[in-house]
């Protein structure tokens, strides 16, 4: 999960400096961009907000329906999410690839829409697994909590380590991947976003042949 979340780093570092202010995992961000532009706020594109929401609405279906396949293994789950959750990655590599940068107003259309998807899948499995703190795009909570339960708050400061590896795990993709698409190529950072998803699927799926407790299901 934390790998995955790497992965939302690059791709809305990407998404957000190559394709104009919109985001493909975090779709908070969009609805209040969709809402500037509607507004008339300058810089900002309605139909890309509309195109993000879209693509990962289906992504989020995708991944729904992995998700119930798949409910009794966790293993199995991760496994098939993440080899769906690939292909669009791959795809969106490509088309990185054929378009080149700086990306022309129709070419982003023709990425968003699968790192859109491939983030909807994403977020879906990570809703399902429903591990605390690491929902690999939203860190807003998890920054609250670290507020939230920390001792000055008269809490117990519990999940400290995992809370901030979280945050550290969003910002390195994030930092990683601005640097490549100022300074190298958008492909670069599309490239490392595929590599992990493709590792965790492989990781998953050998976890899958296990046992272990992690992989029943909760209701199971």
């Amino acid at each position: 999960m934390l790998a995955l979340t790497v992965v939302t780093g690059l791709v809305d570092a990407v998404s957000f400096l190559a394709f104009g202010r919109v985001f493909v995992a975090n779709m908070t961000g969009n609805v209040v961009f969709l809402a500037f532009a509607l507004a008339g706020a300058s810089g900002l594109s309605a139909p890309a907000s509309l195109a993000a929401l879209a693509a990962f609405l289906v992504g989020a279906a995708i991944g729904g329906r992995v998700a119930r396949r798949c409910e009794a293994h966790r293993g199995r789950h991760v496994r098939a999410a993440t080899a769906f959750g690939l292909v669009p990655l791959v795809i969106a590599v490509a088309v990185a690839a054929a378009v080149g940068q700086p990306v022309s107003d129709g070419a982003r259309y023709a990425l968003i829409v699968p790192l859109g998807i491939a983030m909807g899948i994403q977020n879906a499995t990570a809703r399902r697994l429903a591990i605390p703190d690491l929902t690999t795009t939203v860190l807003t909570m998890t920054i609250t909590g670290l507020g939230a339960d920390s001792r000055l708050a008269g809490g117990r400061g519990g999940q400290l380590t995992r809370r901030l590896i979280a945050v550290a795990a969003m910002f390195c993709g994030a930092v990683v991947s601005a640097v490549l698409v100022i300074h190298v190529d958008l492909i670069a950072p599309l490239a490392i976003a595929a590599a992990l998803t493709a590792g965790c699927a492989l990781a998953a799926h050998r976890a899958s042949k296990q046992d272990a407790a992690w992989v029943r299901s909760r209701s199971g």
